[in-house]
Formats: structure tokens, sequence, C-alpha cells
């Protein structure tokens, strides 16, 4: 007889766990709240779908915050092994500029949700919506919608984080968890924008322009990539990836404070010395023409630096290098791409189950993990499933 596994949340984590598990060992049905799967999953897809990146996997793991929880997950199941599938299953991908995997470009994000979910068809995999998980009962079976017990096998969540709750991650299952005696931790930003209190001048004229190819520091961390600037602060990929490092200053200090290369490309030496080899006089001219700075990028120059050091080519190349901005907030936990925070994984196994229920597993965004937008989110919660479906495979 089939052993019956249910599953909670409809997103990636889950999606990925039911294509993979046994159809010939478990009957196999998914609990979606929503009327549909993968709400979340389309609408990371509105800002260029990126299904995961192509660098080397020992690169790849240290992307993780912690790198070791998630190891042994991505080693088993890699970036190359999900191309692979989505091939397989007739998705074919490519390695944009920024090595980030896309669908092709005619393969818009509902049809890859579409084709996961024949596979599911395929696999026999049930699927009910508008159910809410609200409970365990006195057995330890499921209670949706406050009234209808359900009876498992194996019970896995994938419930989600804080971020985007018109997704239907909204956290409403940490107290229920708390409840059970779930180590469970706050949820927190990431991947979000970050507040800068801005010169008032200097927003007028720089709201929304992009700073491209850079690289920004905070603490012992540097990421290269681009930032907008808001009214707000600053967003974007390599202010995202800081977001461990950004959070560990708010907390401890209120405040954090990061440091911008405006040339990456050229050490100090290099661009004194271009300074020196310059025909022109004016410091602006030369910042334009020799260096090639934006318009945005002398902006943050002329505001952010004295004058008595903008016109020290020695000073001001060290700004170039290493231009100081501090980080005084973060955007709001529903306006974040991710969250950290949930289920602590110390109240984990290697397997993913909860130490305190027995055969109940937790997957995806709700455990305490965290990682940069670019393909590594989707990417351990596809991970996170195929390497669940293969451990209850092997019972």
């Amino acid at each position: 007889m089939k052993k019956k596994v249910s599953i909670i949340g409809g997103g990636p984590a889950a999606i990925a766990l039911a294509a993979f598990l046994d159809k010939q060992k478990f009957e196999v049905i998914i609990y979606e709240k929503n009327k549909a799967l993968g709400r979340k999953f389309l609408v990371a897809g509105k800002g260029g779908f990126n299904l995961t990146h192509s660098e080397q996997i020992e690169s790849f793991i240290e992307r993780y915050t912690p790198s070791s929880f998630l190891k042994e997950t991505l080693l088993n199941f890699s970036n190359n092994d999900f191309r692979d599938w989505l091939y397989s299953i007739g998705i074919q991908t490519y390695v944009g500029s920024s090595k980030r995997v896309y669908p092709e470009e005619r393969i818009k994000p509902i049809e890859v949700l579409k084709t996961i979910q024949n596979v599911l068809i395929e696999n026999g995999v049930k699927i009910e919506y508008n159910k809410t998980w609200t409970d365990w009962d006195s057995s330890n079976n499921l209670v949706f919608n406050d009234n209808e017990h359900v009876a498992s096998d194996y019970i896995i969540f994938a419930l989600g984080g804080g971020s985007w709750k018109v997704t239907g991650s909204d956290g409403s299952w940490l107290s229920v968890f708390k409840k059970k005696g779930v180590v469970i931790i706050p949820f927190q930003v990431s991947n979000c924008a970050y507040n800068i209190e801005w010169e008032n001048d200097f927003i007028l004229k720089h709201a929304g322009a992009p700073v491209k190819n850079i690289s920004i520091s905070c603490l012992n961390k540097k990421q290269k990539g681009e930032v907008v600037i808001t009214e707000f602060g600053l967003e974007g990929n390599a202010i995202y990836a800081l977001s461990p490092e950004i959070r560990s200053g708010l907390k401890n200090n209120k405040k954090a404070v990061i440091s911008i290369d405006l040339k990456p490309t050229l050490s100090y030496e290099e661009i004194v010395a271009k300074f020196k080899k310059s025909y022109s006089k004016n410091i602006t001219e030369i910042l334009k023409r020799e260096l090639k700075l934006s318009a945005v990028q002398i902006g943050l120059l002329k505001t952010y630096v004295s004058k008595e050091a903008f016109l020290n080519i020695d000073t001001l190349a060290l700004k170039i290098k290493g231009l100081l901005l501090t980080i005084v907030n973060s955007a709001e936990l529903d306006e974040s791409i991710s969250t950290v925070g949930g289920v602590c994984l110390s109240d984990i196994d290697l397997n993913f189950q909860l130490k305190a229920v027995e055969n109940n597993y937790c997957i995806g965004e709700m455990l305490d993990w965290d990682a940069p937008t670019g393909g590594y989110l989707l990417q351990a919660c596809f991970s996170m499933g195929v390497g669940l479906a293969q451990h209850l495979n092997a019972k």
C-alpha cells in the first residue's frame, strides 16, 4: 500500500519535492491556500526570471548564509543538475551576460510553471486548493481551515517566509510552530532596499538613476554589480548580496557603513596616474572623460566629498575607491524579496525533519537561511525539495 505524503504549500520547494517523489511508493497531495500553485514563483519572474546561476558549484555554495547548511544538498542537486532536469521536461535555458540562467526568451514564467505542473500530473500528484493549514490535532494530524483533519504518513511543510504576503507567504504559521515547541526566529528582511538619508539636492537630481559597474563593501564582504538610487536609499544586486552584513550593522550599531568603489577596474595608483596625465585641469572633466564616471557617480563625489578633498587628486582617488555611505534602516518586511528567520536550523535534522515532530519536515524559505538574488534562492528551494524526495524514496 502506498504511503501518504502531505505537502503544505505550493511554492518552488513543494513542487520540486512532488516532482521527484516516487509515484510507485507514495500518494502525494499538495495542499495550497491559494487558488493556484506558484504565485511567488510567478511574481519573482516579473523582474527577470533567474532560474539559477551558472557559477562553479564551489563558489556557488559560498553565496549562502550559513554556507554549510546547504552544501550537501546543493552538491546533490546542483545548478547544472537543475538545468539538465529542466531540459528533460522541455524547458531550455541559457546563460545571460550576468552569468544568471534564464529560460529561453520565448518561454514565459507561466509556461515554466505549467510544464512543471504537467510533471506533477503525470506523477499522479493531487492538488487541493483553498486549504489553509491551521494546526496539528492531538494525534499530530493536519488541520485545515480549522475543522478538516487529515492523516498522513509523512508531512512536509513548505510554507514560505514573510515577504510578499499577497502571494500567501504571510508567516501566519510561526505561532503554531512555536506552540508546538519548535524554536522560531523572528523574520527579518533580506534582498531589499536600504535607507540612506540623501542630501536633498542630490536626490532631486539623481533619483531613479542606476550606478553601474561598481563594487560595494560592508564589513568583510565585497560585491560587484549595480544599484539604483531611490528616494529611500539604494536597491539592486550589489546591495542585496550584502544583506547579512547590513543587518548585523543595523542590529548592533543601528547603522551600517558601506564603502563604494566607483571604479573597481582601476587601482588607486592607476586613477592618480590618469589625473596626472590628463591635459585638462578641470576635475569634473577628467572624471567624465578619463575615468568614464557617470553623472550620478560624479554627483555622489561632489555631494559626499568635501570641496578641499575633491580638488586634491590623491584624496579624491581614495574616495573614488572607497566612498563611505551610511545605511540607517531597511525596507519593510513585506517589501523585501526574501526573508531570513523562521524555523531555527538546529531544530531540524540533516534530512530537514523537525526534531519536535516525527515524520514532519520543513523545506524552503521557512527555514533560517539566506542567499542573494540571481537564481540562488530558487536553486536552494529546488535542491531542498529534490533532496528530501530522494531521502523519502530511499525509506
